[in-house]
């Protein structure tokens, strides 16, 4: 087979695990964005459609593993062609992981169920901003291989780490005045959590674009 077919080959694959991989950080920020609604909300129903829904996003991933394991038995790929590969896997589990988060986020809201909130939601919906935009620039970072993009995570990070800081000493201070309201502080808490994880998760995409453009890996959540 000539060349220049193996070669369109490749990059037609190619391109199809990059389209895979933009529709999960898609479904992965919807996800995000819908599990911090049904908090702000106590939307039970939504909760449950966010558990229901990580079903396709585990999908995709396999897909994405699928045809990145294809590439590699038939097209025997090489430098920078095989970390394209490579780092496509590491960034797909990195947004499957935060699917995961986005499910425990709805599975707080079951817990808190039609309980009111114990104080209007600010810090937590902002957090779940930032990390939305780190999804997406991340997922953009490694389509147009753009390091400055991929090094703008560590920044954001700092932003989520610092929301997340203040959000527990807040919840403290309401768990030690109002002893009632300890369990769904916890909860809440919990829930920062997870987004400041999901920001962990982004950077490490920032990470993976990086190794892929320079061929070594930085260490972007100091």
């Amino acid at each position: 087979m000539p060349m220049n077919t193996n070669r369109q080959q490749f990059d037609e694959q190619l391109n199809t695990l990059r389209s895979a991989l933009v529709e999960m950080g898609r479904m992965v920020e919807e996800a995000i964005l819908n599990s911090v609604k049904s908090l702000k909300e106590t939307d039970l129903e939504l909760a449950q459609q966010i558990v229901n829904q990580d079903v396709a996003i585990n999908e995709i991933e396999e897909k994405i593993d699928e045809i990145g394991t294809t590439l590699i038995a038939t097209q025997q790929p090489v430098a920078k062609d095989l970390r394209r590969i490579l780092v496509a896997f590491k960034i797909s589990s990195d947004l499957e992981r935060m699917g995961d988060l986005a499910v425990d986020i709805a599975k707080v809201v079951m817990r808190i169920g039609n309980e009111e909130l114990v104080k209007p939601l600010v810090d937590i919906p902002r957090m779940a901003e930032i990390v939305q935009l780190m999804i997406s620039e991340s997922i953009q970072s490694y389509m147009e291989e753009n390091v400055d993009l991929a090094y703008k995570m560590a920044k954001m990070d700092d932003e989520v780490d610092n929301l997340y800081s203040q959000i527990l000493r807040e919840l403290f201070v309401f768990m030690v005045d109002n002893p009632k309201t300890v369990n769904q502080s916890l909860q809440l808490c919990f829930v920062s959590r997870y987004l400041e994880r999901m920001a962990d998760h982004a950077t490490n995409i920032g990470e993976s674009v990086v190794y892929l453009v320079r061929g070594h890996r930085p260490d972007l959540n100091q």
